[in-house]
C-alpha cells in the first residue's frame, strides 16, 4: 500500500514540476509557481493520505469477509462432526442392544438344549420299553399260534397279495366299464360321422402301365435295330420296357410312379409322331419331364386349394403333387392323404378343435412318401424334417412324425392324425392284400391266442379285425379273464402289423348238463 501511495505522489510531483518548468519557460513568476507547486504538493499528499485510508479500509473489509466465511466453514464442519458423533453413538447403542439379544437367545438355546437332551433320553427309555413289550407280545403270539414270525409274515403277505389282486381286478373292471359306457359310444359316433362325411373313392393301382399299339409294326420300330431304340428309351426314362408276344401292347414297369407316367406319355408321343430314334426319344423325354413337373405342381396347388388350407410352401405343394403317382399297398397316397385330412378335420370338429389345423396335419402326414425312395429313413421322420424346414408349425411337424407312434405324440392333433390314417387305410377295399398274406395274418392271430394256458379255441373273424377266444371256465376265472384279454391284445400289437385295430373278445361260459331217468 505504501508503494502505491509513493507512486501516486511521485506522479503528482512530476506533473507539478513539469508544469512549473513550463510556466518558467512562459515567463511566469517563479514565486507564484513555487506557491502553487507547494499547494499542489499539499493537495497531493492529502489525496494520497485519503487513498491510503480507503485502501486500508477495503483491505480490512476483505479480511473481515474472509474471516466470516472461514468461521461459517468451521461451523459447518463442527455440525457434521456432531452429527457423525450422534450417529456413532446410535450405532454403538444398537450394537449393544443386539449383543444383549444374542446373549439372551444363547441362554434360551442352552436351556432348550438341556430340555431336548432330557426328552431324548426319556424317549429312548420309552422306545426300549415298547420294543421289549412288542418282543414279549410276538413271543406270546408265536406260542399261542404255533407258527414262527417269518411264517406269519409270509402268510400275511400272501393274504395281502390276494386282496390287492382282487381289488385291482374290481377297480380295473369298473373303470373299463365306466370308460366303455361313454368313450366307446362317443368315439364310434365321431368316427362314423367322420367316415360318412368323407366318401372318397378308392382305386387300386399297380406298378406297371400298358400302352396300346396301333399295329405290330410299331412294336418293331420301338425296339429298333439291334434294340438300340428300346435301350435309349429305358436309359432316358429309367423304366423297364417289356415287349412280349402279347399282340398290340407293350408294358412299362417301374416302382417310381412319376417315371412310369413320364415314360407312358413319352411312348404315346413317339407312337403318334412316328419318328422313333434315340435323338428323338431324348428330346421327347425332356419335353415330357417338363410337362410332368408342371402337372405335378398344378396337382399340388389344386389339392391345397380344394382343401382350403391357405398358403403352403412351394416344396410341400410339389411333393403333394408327386403323391398322385405314389401307391402304398395298392392305395393311391394322394387320395389317402386327402381322405385322412378330411376325416381328421371331421373328428376335430366333433371334438371342438381347430378343423383347419387338423386337416393340414392329415393332408401332410404321408408327405415323406414322395421322397422316401431317395432319402434314407422312415417316411414319418423324412416328412417331419421336410415340414420343419418348410416352416410348418410344431403341431403339424409332431403329427407327421408321430402318426406311426415312432415318437411321442405331443398334441391331440397327432392322435387324430394317427386315427384318421388308420381309418382311411383300414376301410374295406382301400388297400389290396394278397390271399396268402391275408390267410397268414388270420392264422397268426389264432396262434397268438391259443398259446395261452386255459384257451380252448380261437377264431379270427371280421377279416382279421376281431378275434374270439373261448376259454376253459374251470381254468380261467372271472378275475383272470380280463387280464388274459389284455395280454392277448398286447401280444397282437407287438407281433403283428395291421391297419386299424383288432378287437379281442374273450368268452367264458359254464354249461352244466344232467339227465333225468
Amino acid at each position: 500500500m505504501d508503494y502505491l501511495i509513493g507512486g501516486i505522489a511521485g506522479l503528482v510531483i512530476g506533473f507539478v514540476v513539469a508544469w512549473v518548468l513550463g510556466r518558467n519557460r512562459a515567463g511566469v513568476d517563479r514565486s507564484a509557481l513555487e506557491a502553487e507547486s507547494k499547494a499542489l504538493r499539499e493537495r497531493a499528499v492529502t489525496d494520497a493520505e485519503h487513498l491510503k485510508r480507503e485502501a486500508e479500509l477495503a483491505a480490512k473489509s476483505e479480511i473481515l469477509k474472509l474471516r466470516e466465511e472461514q468461521d461459517r466453514k468451521f461451523e459447518a464442519q463442527r455440525d457434521q462432526a456432531r452429527a457423525a458423533e450422534r450417529e456413532l453413538s446410535r450405532r454403538e447403542q444398537s450394537l449393544s442392544d443386539r449383543e444383549s439379544a444374542v446373549d439372551k437367545n444363547r441362554r434360551a438355546m442352552d436351556e432348550m438344549e438341556v430340555i431336548v437332551t432330557k426328552r431324548t433320553a426319556d424317549v429312548r427309555v420309552r422306545e426300549d420299553a415298547i420294543a421289549k413289550a412288542e418282543e414279549e407280545q410276538r413271543e406270546a403270539l408265536s406260542r399261542l399260534s404255533g407258527i414262527t414270525r417269518e411264517q406269519a409274515h409270509e402268510e400275511l403277505l400272501q393274504r395281502c397279495h390276494a386282496e390287492v389282486a382282487e381289488e385291482e381286478e374290481k377297480i380295473i373292471r369298473k373303470s373299463l366299464e365306466d370308460v366303455k359306457s361313454t368313450v366307446e359310444e362317443k368315439s364310434k359316433d365321431i368316427l362314423s360321422t367322420a367316415i360318412q362325411r368323407v366318401a372318397a373313392q378308392h382305386t387300386s393301382e399297380i406298378t406297371v402301365s400298358v400302352v396300346d399299339l396301333p399295329n405290330e409294326d410299331v412294336k418293331g420300330r420301338i425296339i429298333g435295330r439291334e434294340g438300340r431304340n428300346i435301350r435309349a428309351f429305358e436309359k432316358a426314362t429309367g423304366v423297364d420296357v417289356i415287349v412280349d408276344d402279347t399282340p398290340g401292347v407293350i408294358v412299362l414297369s417301374a416302382f417310381d410312379g412319376v417315371r412310369r407316367e413320364t415314360a407312358r406319355r413319352t411312348m404315346l408321343k413317339l407312337i403318334k409322331d412316328g419318328r422313333i430314334h434315340p435323338a428323338r426319344i431324348e428330346e421327347l423325354v425332356k419335353q415330357t419331364q417338363g410337362e410332368m413337373d408342371e402337372d405335378i405342381n398344378e396337382t399340388g396347388r389344386r389339392t391345397v386349394l380344394e382343401a382350403n388350407l391357405g398358403q403352403m410352401h412351394p416344396k410341400l405343394v410339389h411333393l403333394l403333387g408327386r403323391l398322385k403317382y405314389r401307391t402304398s399297398y395298392g392305395q393311391n397316397v394322394l387320395m389317402h392323404s386327402v381322405e385322412a385330412g378330411e376325416v381328421c378335420a371331421a373328428m376335430a370338429g366333433e371334438l371342438g378343435m381347430k378343423t383347419r389345423l387338423a386337416k393340414r396335419c392329415g393332408l401332410l402326414h404321408d408327405i415323406g412318401k414322395a421322397v422316401d425312395h431317395e432319402i434314407e429313413g422312415g417316411h414319418p421322420a423324412i416328412g417331419a424334417d421336410i415340414a420343419r424346414r418348410c416352416g410348418e408349425e410344431a403341431i403339424v411337424v409332431n403329427a407327421i412324425a408321430a402318426h406311426h407312434e415312432d415318437v411321442r405324440m405331443e398334441s391331440p392333433y397327432a392322435v387324430l392324425t394317427a386315427a384318421a390314417d388308420a381309418v382311411s387305410a383300414a376301410r374295406p377295399g382301400a388297400r389290396r392284400d394278397s390271399l396268402e398274406k391275408y390267410v397268414q395274418r388270420l392264422q397268426k392271430l389264432e396262434e397268438i391266442a391259443c398259446r395261452y394256458e386255459g384257451v380252448d379255441q380261437a377264431f379270427a373273424i371280421q377279416a382279421g379285425r376281431e378275434i374270439r377266444v373261448m376259454v376253459n371256465p374251470s381254468k380261467i376265472g372271472d378275475r383272470t379273464a380280463q387280464r388274459l384279454a389284455r395280454e392277448i391284445a398286447r401280444a397282437v400289437e407287438n407281433e403283428l402289423t395291421y391297419p386299424g385295430e383288432v378287437k379281442v373278445t374273450l368268452m367264458r361260459e359254464l354249461r352244466v348238463t344232467d339227465y333225468a331217468r
